[in-house]
């Protein structure tokens, strides 16, 4: 008997599993993969869900991992929607609902393609590892951090791990990531001397500085790009003061920028760098500016090596087409599992992830399916 990702695509979109409510669908996983032998166990923390399954033996001397999540983002406007998104409708070759995309088809492809192979293999000294978090689109911290503090404390560990965010821009086969920039978000606040706009010399306005200051940093050229990575690129996203009255020097202005950032950089290093800006932009002005990082994720890559070739293989294969080894986009969880072993993405064409209406196509999530199978095959031959 196989395991079908097309109906349990459909079933797990029908668990309303918004972060970070786990809604019935770590159950429901948990089920399937039980009845192909795999030992589950609920790694929750804080209130996050999470689950841990493994076929095969403990401390096997070739591990290969899957790494996903379950959670999904709000629908946003119901009324927006022609189809509930949380009805799991198949029509005419294509999966409806919220999900479908970003990730629930990843996770029943390869949970699917892996309890095909246990259910026809015996692990010789082999062993397949399932992590599945339901925090990938909240504030991730206590979910695959969590599922990875676990698989130390316990002594589990994977060789290689394939994570099955959507990757591919228009067709299936096209892309895959081998390496993610990172991401480091500054919080600037300048504060000055509030009073009266008709008497300048006893005010000390923070705005225009802090503005200059944006202005600099926004057009310093932070590189050029390296062997694997685009440019680097920070980006002014916001600008408050929060001021109502047009006759009133205000006291205080704050601005926040986003780097995403390749392997030329560190958030450390970025971190000094846009302090000492500021910290010279005080010496320069009089004026105070505060600044606080918050530092998401550290760009790293998983060199072209024989695991990146047997992604690629299983995708060409498939596909009939070679990926791009791609380091191109946001941030996922890979960005934790790259600490543990070689880590790789590939998954679905994205287009319709976040969005009204997402969806994806009943023959991509089979194709999917089987890509992943290839995959394992190919990886314990």
């Amino acid at each position: 008997m196989t395991c079908d990702p097309v109906e349990l695509t459909a079933a797990l979109i029908r668990c309303q599993s918004v972060t970070p409510q786990e809604a019935g669908a770590l159950s429901l996983l948990e089920s399937v993969l039980s009845e192909a032998n795999f030992t589950c166990v609920r790694v929750d923390r804080n209130g996050t869900p999470n689950l841990f399954a493994r076929w095969g033996a403990k401390g096997a001397a070739r591990t290969l991992g899957f790494n996903g999540h379950t959670d999904v983002v709000p629908v946003g406007d119901l009324d927006a929607w022609t189809r509930d998104p949380f009805g799991g409708e198949i029509s005419e070759g294509i999966v409806w609902g919220r999900g479908a995309t970003d990730m629930k088809s990843g996770v029943a492809a390869f949970v699917a393609a892996a309890c095909d192979y246990a259910n026809q293999t015996e692990p010789t000294d082999t062993a397949i590892l399932i992590t599945i978090t339901g925090d990938e689109e909240g504030d991730a911290t206590d979910g695959t951090i969590a599922l990875l503090d676990y698989m130390v404390e316990q002594g589990e560990a994977m060789s290689d791990c394939l994570v099955g965010e959507p990757t591919c821009p228009e067709t299936m086969g096209e892309m895959m990531k081998i390496g993610r920039r990172g991401s480091i978000t500054g919080y600037f606040t300048a504060r000055g001397v509030q009073g009266h706009v008709a008497y300048p010399q006893r005010t000390h306005n923070p705005v225009p500085v802090l503005a200059r200051l944006m202005a600099e940093l926004s057009e310093h050229v932070l590189d050029q790009g390296t062997e694997h990575f685009d440019a680097s690129n920070l980006e002014v996203t916001t600008f408050d003061v929060g001021n109502p009255a047009t006759n009133v020097v205000p006291a205080q202005a704050a601005a926040t920028v986003n780097i995403r950032f390749n392997d030329a950089h560190s958030g450390a290093s970025l971190s000094e760098w846009m302090t000492a800006k500021a910290r010279k932009m005080t010496e320069e002005t009089g004026i105070d500016i505060d600044v606080r990082f918050q530092i998401s994720g550290e760009s790293f890559l998983t060199p072209p090596g024989r695991f990146v070739d047997l992604v690629a293989d299983s995708v060409e294969t498939v596909t009939g087409q070679r990926p791009e080894l791609s380091t191109s986009g946001g941030t996922s969880d890979a960005r934790f599992i790259k600490d543990h072993c070689p880590v790789v993405e590939f998954g679905l064409v994205g287009k319709t992830m976040h969005k009204v209406d997402e969806h994806v196509g009943v023959a991509d999530i089979e194709m999917l399916k089987t890509i992943y199978s290839r995959l394992i095959g190919d990886y314990f031959a």
